[in-house]
């Protein structure tokens, strides 16, 4: 099978692992949502990109961005036609499957100190076990000092983690289906184990608590206004002999996102119609709350920027809606030879054959989904052979083995024409997913050429 990497020049192959450093980099620090939002703007400002709020009037070439509560952002070049005609949209999400901690997590149980959990998405929770892992997010005071925690990234960190039972007494725990061998309660997080000296009630639990008092000068009380989210400790590294791949944790979708993010920032100085960059959470339960697509967020953008552009209507509000055209940039399922029963080949996802394209996605008879019109998917072809970028169509795998869903539906709901569009990934929702360094430059040209040549 051919892909890619055949007959690849030099010059590009340099690209390609140059862009790679760059994005394994990016992974390293913005694991969360809000870590995310955070370097999305640091790499934007970098750029010559501000917060519209600083902004009075917008003109053709002004970058500007919007941050929605350091959860979710939408960034803009201003291009030469009116915002009323529409914009080329990218879109990816920021969040990924983890564990939460629950408001009241810390407690001890013989001797040890432990923090309750509550998954957040689609997981398979016995990967989640026997894994070093690291704790990352907000604690928010009642003073309104808001307190950044990081424990389990630097060399000389503590890492945390989820005990397995030892195999010599898992007789009956291995007969269970694998949907329950580890079940969602039992996801308690170990962090302690030395009691606090004078302390006669839970003195394991006592002695975390004043280090995080020493480190953070936070309360117990403090957990309740607080984000912390549970995630695989350590960094993105090269993957295979040939160093062809990256293994990670949170590709899905921070891949499409980085892409989607270094598209932008690269695009033309000043575009024929406005190109945008979203990076939203909550895809992965749902898109719902404010700091999602389905919140209105993203319409009152648009409707800040035609005001300062001097073309402020709600008719015009959806005019750039329904004229604008959009990739949802989400990653597609990479092609298992391990698991081949679950996938169709002729409309399959392969590493290394460039950025993927799903007319729908969805479940159960296209339950869910967006299914992409026909005329747009031609108009995309020809965007990408102007441009020779290397694509591929595909499914979720064969009818009926599964399915899922992206933020496509929701923006195709405002009537624009949206499709999915992303990069092929394997061991989705595991701990560490693995994609390919040739998809990602191939994505992220692909983004590129969509921003400046899709009409």
């Amino acid at each position: 099978m051919k892909t890619i990497w055949d007959k690849m020049p030099e010059a590009k192959l340099k690209k390609v692992m140059r862009f790679a450093e760059g994005y394994k980099d990016f992974l390293d620090r913005g694991k969360t949502e809000r870590e995310q939002v955070r370097e999305s703007i640091k790499v934007a400002e970098k750029y010559g990109f501000k917060d519209l709020e600083t902004a009075k009037t917008l003109q053709p070439g002004d970058k500007v961005y919007v941050n929605n509560r350091n959860k979710s952002l939408c960034l803009f070049t201003i291009g030469k036609r009116p915002l009323k005609e529409g914009m080329n949209i990218l879109g990816a999400h920021i969040d990924s499957p983890r564990l939460d901690l629950k408001q009241n997590p810390l407690y001890e149980d013989k001797g040890l100190a432990m923090l309750d959990t509550h998954y957040y998405g689609g997981i398979k929770k016995y990967q989640w076990v026997a894994q070093p892992l690291a704790l990352h997010g907000v604690i928010c005071k009642k003073d309104g000092t808001v307190v950044d925690v990081c424990i389990g990234e630097k060399e000389d960190d503590p890492v945390v983690g989820i005990s397995d039972l030892l195999i010599h007494l898992a007789s009956e725990q291995l007969k269970k289906p694998g949907a329950t061998v580890v079940e969602g309660e039992d996801l308690n997080v170990m962090v302690g184990s030395i009691p606090l000296k004078g302390k006669k009630e839970d003195p394991v639990k006592e002695n975390v608590l004043a280090i995080l008092k020493e480190k953070y000068d936070v309360e117990e009380a403090d957990f309740i206004s607080a984000e912390i989210e549970v995630v695989p400790a350590g960094k993105a590294r090269d993957y295979g002999l040939d160093r062809s791949m990256v293994i990670a944790y949170g590709q899905d979708d921070k891949i499409c996102a980085y892409t989607s993010l270094m598209a932008l920032m690269d695009a033309e100085a000043v575009p024929e119609r406005t190109a945008c960059c979203i990076l939203v959470d909550k895809e992965e339960v749902g898109s719902q709350g404010n700091t999602g697509m389905e919140s209105a967020f993203f319409a009152n953008a648009i409707a800040e920027m035609l005001d300062r552009a001097g073309e402020y209507s709600e008719l015009n509000v959806r005019r750039c809606l329904t004229n604008s055209r959009m990739l949802s940039s989400d990653v597609s399922a990479g092609f298992d030879p391990n698991y081949p029963s679950v996938f169709e080949p002729k409309n399959s996802a392969f590493l290394g054959k460039g950025i993927v394209f799903n007319k729908y996605t969805g479940a159960r008879g296209k339950g869910g989904c967006n299914d992409a019109n026909a005329e747009y998917i031609a108009k995309l072809r020809n965007v990408m052979d102007k441009n020779k970028i290397a694509f591929q169509t595909a499914e979720i795998g064969k009818v009926d083995a599964g399915g899922g869903g992206t933020i496509a539906c929701v923006l195709a709901n405002l009537n624009m024409d949206v499709i999915d569009a992303g990069i092929a990934v394997q061991n989705m929702h595991a701990c560490y997913e693995v994609s390919s360094k040739a998809d990602l430059y191939e994505g992220y040209l692909a983004y590129k050429a969509f921003l400046k040549d899709m009409d």
